[in-house]
């Protein structure tokens, strides 16, 4: 009886030891984002992708594409406009070259893309965005395609996540990744009223040219 309960309470410490060894091995939630909000001020270059789920209440409804440091960027944009519009578009400088499915480009200034959406948010957005969490905890540590990453759950401002995401009303508890080697942001999620919206980084540092589309 003596040898079975020993092996009993050896069993239970083994398994609590390992509890508090695997959370003893996550970072602390506020310093990871304030090293990830860091490394995301050195980032030149950057893929980004924004999808939504459900019927959140933002006009953007996907968008993809590259950008740069410079604010310059390209890539596809799917809008709700009186009824959903997909634009391609090329911004570089203070000129905004777009077409529809059909047809050839046209051009419009960057403020006036800018009152419909901002691409480059999505990269010089990012450290205010990481900077301004609240409330951080992190949670695991899991893959996020090829990379080893923390899952960090943190209140994010409505303000900060409306430069990334135009149309947001409210703050979210969203759930970002952080890529455990590099600290810089692979994906953040963002449950709103009616749906979600989720924002994928990638390509990090990569070369990108971006130049008015060809007549």
């Amino acid at each position: 009886m003596r040898t079975i309960l020993g092996l009993v309470v050896a069993g239970l410490l083994l398994v609590t030891a390992c509890s508090a060894k695997s959370e003893a091995a996550l970072p602390d939630g506020p310093a990871l984002l304030k090293r990830s909000a860091e490394a995301m001020r050195t980032v030149t270059t950057v893929a980004f992708t924004i999808a939504t789920k459900g019927k959140p209440a933002v006009p953007v409804r996907h968008a993809e594409g590259s950008l740069t440091r410079e604010g310059d960027a390209k890539g596809t944009l799917q809008i709700e406009i009186a009824g959903l519009q997909e634009i391609e578009f090329v911004l570089v400088g203070d000129k905004v070259y777009f077409k529809g499915p059909t047809g050839g480009f046209q051009t419009m200034t960057r403020q006036q893309l800018l009152a419909l959406y901002n691409p480059s948010a999505v990269l010089t957005g990012v450290p205010g965005l990481l900077s301004t969490a609240k409330d951080v905890h992190t949670q695991a540590e899991e893959k996020v395609g090829d990379a080893t990453a923390y899952r960090v759950a943190a209140t994010l401002s409505q303000d900060v996540l409306a430069t990334l995401v135009p149309g947001i009303q409210q703050g979210v508890t969203g759930t970002l990744w952080i890529d455990k080697a590099t600290s810089r942001l692979l994906k953040l999620d963002l449950p709103l009223t009616g749906g979600s919206v989720a924002v994928t980084l990638g390509d990090y540092d990569a070369p990108v040219t971006i130049a008015p589309p060809a007549s």
